[in-house]
């Protein structure tokens, strides 16, 4: 009867918004469903469709019923104990019948805790050891036996009770939850060896929770430098609002010869009045026991009194952040520390709660120390000033360094020469000397100046080179000296200048084109090439006009609207009296001069273009024409000359482009095309040989300065002086 029982099937079903458990002939216990089985019921009393055919693991899929339980674990190898109270949490899955049993973990206890009896379908007690326990098996105040341990089940939660009431189960009521005697025992002696000094709480969560992360940051120094071998050390001062404490960090420049540290002061309060002494320990406390009172155990005490007016207590005062201000001082364990400054959340701190708007700044740097004046032994005259020097700085004497950067960038390139060149007469009172004539350089890139003298026959001088490349010192200096001695300077000579060379007077009289282009174009270093403090010169003599106007047409009896050069200095000198140097008249001069055709002729141009193919052996002129009859698209013989040019130059044709430029220009007609084929034939030296350059009539000389032929004596012809006069004192008279 039993096995049959044992077969019959039984499920989860609904009655009457009731969930119970549903067999063919009554619901009862006794069922082995399997997880996840369906049996239809041949005899139910629920209607179909009303959950009789839903599996048991969906309709209880996550629901579990928990047990609170407890067990007395004997001890038997400890007089302190018998037994041991442990307690338990039983854990029922519907889903599938299973059972859980955990134990909380309690500190201290010296029991490995935790899963006790891991998840699973767990049998009833022998002799009914073939079925598992089930939902009906469980209640309050009863006792559960698993695997030869009984578990007293005194409570459940709220779920458990109103799952079990529904199903038709009539609880039990809930039982008090022993105590294990040796947790108790512990407790107490816990309890006693506590101080009695109990736990006083003070909120300090609020301003936590309110300045989490603030920091007041200052800019401070502390200034040691009185003290032996002390000095001025700038710090940052963090002060954190949340608890009040102060960290101090040293700010260390480099080369400072100080370690690196983290931290100058590790955070903590600081006092007002530190350092404080040494106090006992127990001494510094926030609160006081008088007396305890309480219960009649020897092992416990019940309450305590506080001393509410704490006599005796120490009092320390830290610094806030009400003590912290630019300009205030605050000792820091014996050190006086000065706020210098504080950053922008500082400032809107302050302000925002005290008030506080001026935030003048402190200056931490030191005062600058000092200069003490290196002295150097005077020039020995062995070797250049600059070796000598060099020879003082160090004990391993080193090359004095020349400024590369200005050498680079005025040393000579291309057509560009750098060098200033002048006439100069030499100023002497020997009747040989006096009609010789020198050519003075001056090189930009150091400095430095040169004097050459034309070769001239018959004049009983040698010529050649005067004075090598060399730096020349100014007249009236000392010579045996500490410091560096002056050389004269490339803004010290223009024309009408007396330059003193060595002990030798050179009077400039002319300078070549290049020379006096660049003075022009730089008159912020030469103010006697700058055309404007000319004019002012001569507009200072306004009240000359008409005198100005009779001389000029006296000068200019045909009308031809210019005179010449020497007449127009002759006219300028006497209405200034002198005070125009000749430079300044030359500026002047060179501004107003009538412009000369300079082009050369068209068989100079072709002798100096064949000389230059017949150095670079360049005979291949067809391929040339080959191309521009490429190009030449429309035989018109003719092409622009922007393309002859374009194909000289990719061709690398051996001109340089000013060269090629007159060349190309004689050539062009009014719409800008060249007939190439006359062009090339022209430039073919074989089949049409220009007559070969004349060298002008000079003595080579081996030298660092070459200037082919003397200089004009004149620096122009004529001067267009109507458009000086309008220009200058504005007259606008016609003199025709």
């Amino acid at each position: 009867m039993g096995k049959e029982k044992f077969h019959k099937s039984q499920h989860w079903g609904f009655c009457n918004n009731v969930m119970m458990l549903v067999s063919e002939e009554k619901p009862g216990i006794g069922g082995d469903l399997l997880p996840g089985q369906k049996i239809k019921p041949k005899n139910t009393v629920f209607p179909k469709g009303d959950g009789a055919d839903v599996p048991s693991w969906v309709a209880f899929d996550k629901q579990v019923l928990s047990f609170d339980a407890y067990l007395e674990d004997e001890v038997p190898d400890k007089r302190q104990e018998n037994y041991r109270i442990r307690y338990y949490k039983i854990y029922f899955y519907l889903e599938d019948d299973t059972i859980q049993v955990n134990e909380p973990e309690v500190i201290n206890s010296g029991i490995p805790q935790g899963t006790s009896i891991r998840r699973h379908r767990i049998p009833l007690p022998p002799p009914d050891d073939d079925q598992f326990y089930n939902v009906y098996h469980f209640n309050i105040n009863v006792d559960i036996v698993f695997y030869g341990r009984t578990f007293k089940i005194y409570d459940c939660d709220k779920f458990t009770k109103n799952f079990l009431k529904k199903i038709g189960i009539k609880l039990n009521p809930p039982i008090p939850r022993p105590v294990d005697p040796y947790m108790k025992m512990r407790r107490e002696t816990l309890e006693f060896v506590d101080p009695f000094r109990p736990y006083q709480y003070f909120d300090t969560m609020k301003r936590y929770l309110q300045y989490d992360g603030k920091v007041l940051r200052f800019f401070c120094l502390w200034d040691d430098s009185s003290s032996l071998f002390g000095d001025r050390r700038e710090f940052v001062l963090h002060y954190f609002l949340s608890d009040g404490s102060i960290e101090i960090r040293e700010f260390l420049p480099l080369n400072s010869g100080r370690d690196a540290m983290s931290s100058f002061l590790r955070r903590s309060k600081v006092p007002k009045y530190g350092p404080p002494g040494i106090f006992q320990p127990g001494q510094i406390t926030d609160r006081a026991v008088l007396n305890v009172y309480g219960g009649l155990s020897e092992w416990r005490a019940d309450g305590y009194l506080l001393d509410k007016y704490q006599l005796g207590k120490v009092e320390q005062e830290f610094y806030t952040d009400r003590d912290l201000t630019i300009g205030a001082t605050i000792n820091v364990w014996g050190r006086k520390v000065l706020l210098c400054d504080c950053d922008e959340f500082t400032k809107s701190y302050y302000k925002t709660k005290y008030g506080i708007d001026n935030f003048t700044a402190i200056p931490c740097k030191p005062p600058p120390l000092p200069k003490i004046e290196r002295k150097y032994p005077p020039y020995t005259g062995f070797g250049s000033e600059e070796d000598s020097f060099r020879s003082c700085v160090g004990l391993k004497p080193t090359p004095h360094r020349r400024n590369f950067k200005k050498f680079m960038e005025l040393d000579s390139y291309g057509n560009i020469s750098n060098i200033l060149r002048y006439f100069g007469k030499l100023i002497t009172d020997k009747c040989a000397d006096v009609d010789r004539m020198f050519v003075i350089a001056f090189y930009l890139s150091d400095d430095t100046l040169s004097v050459f003298e034309p070769i001239e026959r018959n004049s009983g001088n040698a010529g050649g080179m005067f004075l090598k490349r060399s730096r020349v010192k100014k007249p009236g200096q000392e010579v045996f000296k500490s410091e560096f001695s002056e050389y004269i300077k490339a803004e010290e000579l223009y024309v009408g200048a007396t330059v003193n060379v060595n002990g030798y007077l050179f009077l400039l009289l002319n300078a070549d084109e290049y020379t006096l282009k660049y003075m022009e174009d730089n008159p912020d270093k030469f103010p006697y090439s700058n055309l404007e403090l000319a004019v002012q010169k001569l507009q200072q003599e306004k009240s000359k006009l008409r005198e100005i106007t009779q001389v000029f047409s006296a000068a200019d009896p045909n009308h031809t609207k210019v005179v010449p050069y020497n007449t127009f200095r002759e006219i300028l000198m006497s209405i200034t009296m002198g005070q125009l140097i000749d430079q300044e008249l030359i500026t002047i001069a060179r501004y107003y001069r009538v412009p000369e055709n300079t082009d050369p002729e068209i068989t100079c141009l072709f002798s100096r273009a064949h000389e230059k193919f017949k150095k670079n052996m360049f005979e291949n002129f067809d391929m040339f024409i080959y191309n521009c009859v490429y190009e030449d698209r429309e035989k018109k013989g003719v092409l622009p000359t922007k393309d002859i040019k374009r194909m000289c130059k990719s061709s690398r044709l051996p001109l340089s482009e000013d060269l090629l430029d007159n060349l190309l220009s004689r050539f062009e007609d009014e719409e800008h095309q060249i007939n190439y084929k006359l062009f090339f034939s022209l430039l073919n030296w074989r089949m049409n040989p220009a007559p070969e350059l004349q060298s002008p009539p000079y003595l080579k000389e081996t030298c660092e300065d070459v200037w082919v032929g003397m200089p004009s004596p004149i620096p122009v012809k004529y001067i267009r002086y109507l458009d000086f006069l309008k220009d200058v004192y504005g007259i606008e008279e016609n003199y025709s």
